[in-house]
């Protein structure tokens, strides 16, 4: 099970929505190198990154963070928000992420993800945000009307190499993540899938590791309101 500390970037600091609402959200006081270095410094070797500048404007508005977290603690980084171009995509993997996720654009645009999947074999992941069954986009702001799981068993042979799935309706409320769900996209999924949203205490990464096809999670408030100490959750990784 491989354990991923969270890094959300907004306005060069680190912050947590709430159900990925840009108006009820906590900034913390450690800078996000620092609290990169904060996790390596605890024995993480893997770190999700979501630029939530670019989320909303569609550039790699924190690419320079991202090069220097990158550089200075060698960590695998999968790193998304508003990535919605081929070029965006070759800057982040030229700072060395190890993997690029797409979301909107993917789920807008199936072409693009085949075209991204193909140009940059074993660096993309697919990020699916649902909320009661429906994927959505644009910052969670829009419904896609695109059932979950139709949408995977279009694109599952396109070749990305890892799955993020995340129920909106459980992000940042710790109230556990949504296993019933994830369970089922991981039953068809072609490649591993890593579980977002909602983790509240170490039994839910406990859980979590049992499960089929799971490969990892993501962790972020939980860590930050200290609801689960890293030194625990370092036990978890594998």
């Amino acid at each position: 099970m491989k354990i991923f500390p969270a890094i959300d970037i907004k306005n060069k600091k680190c912050v947590r929505l709430v159900k990925g609402d840009f108006d009820n959200k906590t900034e913390y006081e450690m800078s996000p190198v620092d609290q990169a270095e904060k996790f390596k410094y605890h024995g993480f070797k893997n770190l999700h990154i979501v630029d939530l500048d670019g989320a909303l404007t569609g550039e790699t508005v924190n690419l320079d963070i991202i090069y220097d977290i990158i550089v200075k603690f060698d960590l695998k980084v999968e790193i998304g928000g508003g990535i919605r171009n081929l070029d965006s995509i070759q800057k982040y993997i030229d700072v060395g992420a190890d993997k690029v996720i797409l979301g909107s654009a993917a789920i807008n645009d199936k072409n693009f993800l085949k075209k991204s999947c193909e140009k940059f074999p074993n660096k993309i992941a697919l990020g699916l945000d649902a909320k009661d069954g429906y994927l959505s986009v644009s910052g969670w702001k829009e419904n896609s009307n695109q059932l979950t799981l139709d949408y995977l068993k279009d694109v599952n042979n396109y070749g990305f190499s890892r799955l993020i799935f995340t129920d909106i309706n459980r992000d940042g409320m710790k109230q556990s993540p949504n296993f019933d769900e994830t369970l089922k996209v991981a039953k068809i999924s072609n490649c591993p899938v890593i579980i977002s949203g909602g983790v509240s205490n170490i039994d839910d990464v406990k859980k979590a590791k049992e499960l089929k096809n799971v490969d990892g999670i993501i962790v972020g408030k939980a860590i930050y309101d200290g609801d689960i100490k890293l030194e625990e959750l370092i036990k978890e990784d594998a």
